[in-house]
């Protein structure tokens, strides 16, 4: 399987926002990154909603 074609800068960001190598992220299938993605905003906008409720 040939490595993500990410940019260095974005293997960077990601890595970051999801807690994981940048070797993970390169390697990682993209249907696979773009979940956890969706699965970090999903409890992100839950947490801004418990904010706004307080």
């Amino acid at each position: 399987m040939r490595p993500n074609q990410f940019s260095a800068e974005t293997a960077q960001k990601l890595a970051e926002k999801l807690n994981m190598p940048i070797e993970h992220i390169v390697h990682t299938p993209p249907n696979v990154i773009m979940e956890k993605i969706a699965e970090l905003e999903k409890k992100e906008a839950e947490e801004t909603v418990e904010e706004t409720n307080e």
